[in-house]
């Protein structure tokens, strides 16, 4: 790997429990006129009602918007900036989950910038800023709070599709650990999954050979300043997320969760995400199954299948993890992936695609759907091509990685993918 880094990130982020209450006097540093994007099961909790009281005693005029449906449709979302654009806001905050985050960010663009959103689906398509937004997430998985990518619903396309722009990275982060507290255990699950594919994605996510240019796509592949980060939130959620599942009232490990997910949120907003979320795009799409269980259940095949390609890296995420370190550089990759294979299936995911629908007939079209993200394919730490991917697929399908330990995909792994 070279010596190239970047880190694209909010202009300050706030991490611990209270942090919070800080949101009004926040908002007040933009302006009077807040309006707040709310998953509508948050509405009408005590910690947001307080949060809404207190900006007003700040002497700002509010305005709430609940509608932030599941997927996020891009008409319901056009709709939701329609609302917010009459209002004139100053600042803009986001309180829940990946959706209302999702949801603020696109709502700060479609105020900002005329419609229709499709105009910018794809990379760096955003002209210009957006009005400041403050997110406070109240899951510890999407890391949206200080990502530069929100995902809407197009019934014009076969799958999810991003708007990805570091103009769309908030202006603020606010994590408070004590919101993720009242989480159902899916969502704890679910998420929390997420958020680890989030780290060991873009810890083993090919580098780029971007340092010299100019234009700089979203996602550049890890590098020595996202690999720490990495690191450090896989290594905590794979300690964490079972303690919080078995008690979800477990405070160190609810704020470990929720300080994993802030990092690996900002190792990938820069270095990027893969195969297994490159192949749930479509899966979930077939099946209307959450991101996280998705990616979730995807991780330990896409690891096996780079296993051949990225050994020491994969040795290296083991020791992080505290797997044991035995053996050569390939058994201890192994070990690796069967750890992590293993913390899936102790959080109850499925072991396999089978088990989230009857999508086997499918198979071809998943294939064709997840080649065509290339932003996520792209840094892949193999060459991903249709007899990986669907090496992957099939291994996934039938819940066997010894389809793809016995009889690994032909490919050379890219250059440097070792270091």
């Amino acid at each position: 790997m070279s010596g190239f880094g970047l880190l694209r990130l909010p202009g300050e982020i706030r991490f611990g429990w209270g942090t919070r209450h800080a949101v009004p006097a926040l908002a007040a540093c933009y302006g009077t006129r807040v309006a707040f994007v709310v998953d509508p099961f948050l509405a009408q909790t005590d910690a947001f009602a307080q949060i809404l009281a207190t900006t007003g005693e700040h002497g700002a005029q509010t305005l709430v918007v609940t509608d932030v449906p599941p997927e996020l449709p891009v008409d319901a979302v056009s709709a939701c900036a329609e609302r917010v654009r009459a209002f004139a806001p100053d600042v803009i905050v986001g309180v829940g989950g990946g959706s209302a985050l999702d949801a603020a960010k696109l709502v700060a663009l479609l105020i900002s910038h005329p419609g229709p959103a499709s105009r910018y689906y794809g990379e760096n398509q955003v002209p210009g800023p957006v009005v400041p937004l403050i997110a406070v997430p109240t899951t510890a998985g999407t890391g949206s709070e200080v990502t530069p990518v929100a995902v809407v619903s197009d019934g014009s396309r076969e799958v999810k599709v991003g708007i990805s722009s570091p103009r769309l990275i908030p202006a603020i982060a606010v994590v408070d650990p004590e919101l993720t507290i009242g989480a159902p255990p899916s969502v704890t699950a679910h998420a929390g999954i997420d958020a680890f594919v989030h780290a060991v994605e873009s810890f083993t996510a090919a580098p780029l050979d971007v340092g010299a240019q100019s234009d700089l796509p979203v996602f550049v592949g890890r590098d020595i300043l996202t690999d720490t980060l990495s690191l450090e939130a896989a290594a905590l959620i794979f300690r964490a997320l079972p303690r919080a599942l078995e008690d979800p009232a477990d405070r160190q490990a609810r704020e470990d969760m929720a300080r994993a997910s802030l990092l690996a949120g900002m190792a990938f907003g820069s270095a990027g995400t893969h195969l297994s979320h490159a192949i749930q795009y479509p899966v979930g799409a077939l099946t209307h199954t959450p991101h996280g269980l998705g990616t979730g259940t995807l991780l330990p095949y896409v690891l096996q299948a780079c296993v051949p390609a990225i050994p020491d890296r994969l040795a290296r995420l083991g020791s992080a993890l505290g797997v044991a370190s035995d053996g050569d550089v390939q058994s201890r990759a192994q070990a690796a992936v069967d750890a992590i294979a293993d913390l899936c299936a102790r959080i109850g995911l499925p072991r396999s695609l089978a088990e989230l629908g009857d999508i086997a007939p499918e198979r071809d079209r998943i294939i064709r759907l997840s080649l065509q993200a290339r932003r996520l394919v792209g840094i892949a730490p193999v060459p991903a091509d249709e007899t990986i991917v669907g090496a992957i697929v099939d291994a996934a399908l039938a819940g066997d990685r010894t389809l793809l330990a016995a009889s690994p995909p032909a490919s050379s792994p890219r250059p440097e993918d070792n270091a």
